[in-house]
């Protein structure tokens, strides 16, 4: 069920060809939830109606269609108020839910990690708490008991209660993540590995970019949301330089802002990145107005400042000028760099990397000299992997080396009090 807006100030957003946009994407959502749509409807107004959102009219309307149809479930394309829901529940006789909870019920069944499932358990209990009202007379019994008698609490108040527990542990828990993950981001610091962030559109082509990059082998599907789970593999570029690749979820509009704050420590991945890269999927009609929409959630998280290259990948569904032709239709004007690529083929992968490197800031070198411990090996070899060792004497207890190393790898031996 989706909804347009007759009035000029949201024409904009949410006029005919946005409001059948983003039902047309609602529609591959629920399939990617497993579900098969049985029917679609567009309703115009002037404004939303408080009670109903879409008027009794069209629910009754809507009730009919869902009768003759079979439907068991209404998805809204916009998300409703817990009021709105429980009245077009009552009108249309079957469950309704909105397309926040359809992302939300997305996200619980792709998550894998255990840091994807707390910040998924956290955007849904979001979701819950204020709509816990209004479940019906089991929502109102009296606690009882031994030493509880009298008023007690009502079960209402003893969910929110609990929830209000649940949450409080899962901030924890996903602050003890954040500081993990600020620590590896530390320890990946020390060395001089700058990191790659892929950003994009869900189903924009990231995975399977990832995947020609790095032969990492992570799930690429043609179905919304399929891989959720950042993962970190290592590059080569064509200098010989080494950097890691971070794959990060993919983003969609109108996504639940309980879900942007939940997936907070994942989208620091993109914050602290060195590079972004941007992709875009150039076959569909919609991609300007998806790569407007990922630069703006990009902005929102912070990371405004980390440079960008556009990849306008799936060139060869959308042929050359096609991609040139929406590339010069807006979206040259959002981005530095860009590269038009096929990562299923591999086409442009060449152009992208060179492109990387150019992107890509220099570490700058110096010269130390270290007196480490004959068996010192391992920062021995770090000298080796990541600088260059100009001199090497050794006495009975200690090896002295001269090299030209990497700011970065500097910083971490004087920190390790390997230099003064």
């Amino acid at each position: 069920m989706g909804l347009e807006w007759k009035s000029r100030t949201a024409s904009a957003h949410w006029g005919p060809a946005a409001s059948e946009e983003s039902l047309d994407e609602l529609a591959e959502l629920a399939r990617s939830a497993g579900a098969q749509v049985a029917g679609r409807a567009l309703q115009s107004r002037d404004a939303p109606e408080a009670a109903t959102l879409i008027g009794p009219g069209k629910a009754a309307e809507l009730a009919a269609d869902i009768a003759a149809g079979a439907a068991d479930v209404v998805i809204f394309d916009r998300e409703l108020t817990p009021t709105q829901q429980r009245n077009l529940e009552k009108l249309i006789r079957t469950r309704v839910i909105d397309r926040t909870q359809l992302i939300l019920d997305i996200f619980a069944a792709r998550a894998r990690t255990r840091e994807g499932r707390l910040q998924v358990e956290l955007a849904q209990l979001n979701y819950l708490l204020p709509r816990l009202s209004g479940h019906g007379v089991e929502m109102s019994r009296l606690g009882g008991g031994i030493g509880t008698r009298g008023p007690g609490e009502t079960q209402l108040e003893t969910d929110r209660r609990r929830i209000a527990q649940r949450l409080q542990k899962i901030k924890l828990e996903l602050e003890s993540v954040r500081s993990g993950r600020a620590l590896n981001r530390r320890r990946r610091g020390a060395v001089p590995l700058a990191t790659l962030a892929l950003a994009g559109y869900t189903n924009a082509g990231k995975s399977t970019l990832f995947n020609r990059l790095t032969q990492a082998g992570v799930l690429a599907d043609a179905r919304l949301f399929a891989t959720l789970d950042p993962t970190v593999r290592p590059l080569a570029l064509p200098s010989r330089r080494r950097v890691l690749v971070s794959d990060t979820v993919g983003f969609i509009r109108n996504l639940p802002t309980t879900l942007v704050k939940a997936f907070r420590a994942t989208l620091e991945e993109i914050q602290e990145a060195a590079l972004v890269l941007h992709v875009v999927d150039m076959s569909s009609p919609s991609a300007m107005e998806q790569a407007a929409h990922v630069g703006e959630v990009l902005d929102e998280i912070g990371a405004a400042h980390v440079p960008r290259i556009l990849v306008m990948n799936k060139m060869d569904r959308a042929g050359a000028a096609a991609v040139e032709r929406r590339f010069s239709a807006g979206v040259r004007g959002q981005t530095g760099a860009a590269v038009a690529i096929s990562a299923l083929t591999g086409d442009g992968i060449d152009r992208l990397l060179d492109a990387i490197d150019v992107a890509l800031p220099v570490d700058p070198t110096l010269s130390v000299t270290l007196r480490l411990p004959a068996g010192d090996g391992a920062t021995l070899a770090l000298l080796h992997q990541f600088g260059r060792v100009t001199k090497t004497s050794y006495s009975d207890t200690h090896c002295v080396v001269e090299a030209t190393i990497p700011e970065s790898l500097e910083r971490r031996l004087r920190r390790a009090g390997q230099l003064p």
